[in-house]
């Protein structure tokens, strides 16, 4: 940050990618009154046939410039642009996702008569926009995280205020204006970059009625603690997603499987593959089956297309990274492969076996390339260590076995427990929900749309 411009650049090299301006406290008092004046004067939003069209003409938009937006997820993001361009054709399903649900979300009929005070009166239910929301998203998905926050605030009539990560902005500048574009008037939908404190004054502002923050537990946690009465929140954090595999599990699917789920952008997903319980066979084959083929990923910068691993965010994560490895090592892991820093902002994909259960890969959320793989002596052993941590989103078991299968789903401690599929798998509208530390409440484009309207019920006497 420089003045009043953010400066973005290219996690790879630091190569300028582009810059936006930065807001000032007047103008985010403007864009609250903004928001607010939009509301109060259009309670029930815009007339849903007009959300449709816009939301249907802003997919369009997006399918035109997919190739561009790709390219633009890969410079300012750093992931690979193989993956980019799959993060805009999921952000076009989400957009078009949103549309079509607006028909669904509708109120009620209440049942009265079911005693006789009830007798005699009709009563349902009406589904309205709940406010202002304001999001803050993440780095690792700028396009499509900004369209699970912005597109369901926009199909439910709500105006949104949004601020995307400081590393990729534009991303999230280039929906925001596809919106207008699209039809949707420019203060239903705005785009704020500003500095922490004026970040945490905007969030807590009374005149917000819906928070959505996509981003670390520990700030997520600490805006929510601050969060003026009444503003209703969803937080999605990170998740040290454990795999357990038993001896059943087919390895030639999966161990494609797990480097996929532990490699994709380099790790940085928060239920990206990090922590694998394997029992019943043995551990060192399965760690250096994942590590023959992890070593063979092309690590580069991610505008090339050949690169399936890109850069870290920033170049003081991979110091991080290098860091909790070299820990790890210390106190008696075994590196099967990678473990090293490949330049400022590349790391080695890696594989790790058995690292103590106090080292950071095992208690906290690496957000690097790195994949541990742990012996365990039996299931019960594999699940109580994979339940020991108070993060839990979504998990994994590998198994041909249906007792173990049903075993793993009934004591996994997690929101979605995924078979025989790496723990990062999803598709856009199913939930995806944080427990514990991990998050607060459901997302997925439905489930936003639900968060973000309110019922008001009506209640009418015949006589």
């Amino acid at each position: 940050m420089i003045m009043d411009q953010l400066y973005v650049t290219n996690p790879y090299d630091s190569s300028p990618v582009g810059e936006i301006r930065l807001s000032s406290e007047k103008d985010l008092e403007t864009a609250l009154a903004t928001a607010e004046k939009t509301h109060l004067s259009n309670r029930k939003g815009l007339p849903r046939h007009e959300r449709i069209a816009i939301l249907k003409k802003a997919a369009e938009i997006l399918a035109g410039r997919s190739d561009e937006l790709a390219m633009l997820i890969a410079a300012e993001g750093g992931k690979p642009l193989i993956d980019a361009k799959v993060e805009v054709a999921r952000a076009i399903d989400g957009v078009e996702t949103c549309a079509s649900e607006i028909a669904h979300n509708a109120g009620v009929e209440i049942p009265m008569d079911l005693t006789p005070a009830g007798d005699r009166k009709v009563a349902f239910t009406l589904k309205e926009p709940i406010g202002p929301v304001v999001a803050i998203s993440a780095f690792n998905h700028p396009l499509n995280l900004i369209v699970h926050q912005v597109a369901p605030a926009v199909a439910a009539g709500n105006p949104v205020i949004v601020k995307p990560a400081d590393d990729t902005p534009l991303s999230c500048q280039a929906f925001v204006e596809i919106l207008h574009q699209a039809g949707l008037p420019p203060e239903w939908a705005q785009c704020i970059c500003c500095e922490v404190g004026l970040a945490q004054k905007l969030v807590t502002d009374e005149r917000v009625a819906f928070f959505s923050f996509i981003g670390s537990a520990a700030v997520g946690w600490k805006l929510r603690s601050l969060l003026a009465p009444g503003t209703r929140v969803a937080l999605e954090h990170g998740g040290v997603a454990p795999v357990v595999v038993g001896p059943s599990a087919n390895r030639d699917q999966l161990v494609p499987n797990l480097v996929k789920g532990g490699f994709y952008h380099s790790g940085q997903v928060c239920v990206s593959v990090q922590r694998i319980f394997t029992f019943g066979a043995s551990g060192r084959e399965l760690a250096e089956s994942i590590a023959e083929k992890a070593s063979k990923l092309v690590v580069g910068n991610a505008i090339n297309a050949d690169t399936q691993c890109g850069p870290l965010i920033r170049n003081r994560e991979v110091d991080r990274v290098e860091e909790w490895v070299l820990e790890a090592v210390n106190a008696g892991a075994e590196i099967i492969c990678g473990g090293k820093r490949l330049s400022s902002s590349c790391y080695a994909p890696t594989v790790l076996l058995n690292p103590p259960e106090n080292c950071q890969v095992s208690r906290d959320e690496i957000f690097g390339p790195v994949i541990s793989v742990y012996e365990k002596q039996n299931m019960d052993e594999a699940i109580k260590q994979a339940n020991s941590l108070d993060f839990a989103f979504q998990a994994s078991v590998f198994s041909n076995d249906y007792a173990e299968i049903m075993d793993a789903i009934d004591r996994l401690d997690g929101s979605a427990i995924m078979v025989n599929e790496h723990s990062a798998f999803r598709v856009d509208w199913m939930p995806f929900a944080g427990r514990k530390r991990s998050g607060l409440g459901v997302g997925g484009i439905a489930h936003t749309l639900e968060d973000m309207s309110q019922s008001k019920m009506a209640v009418l006497t015949l006589d």
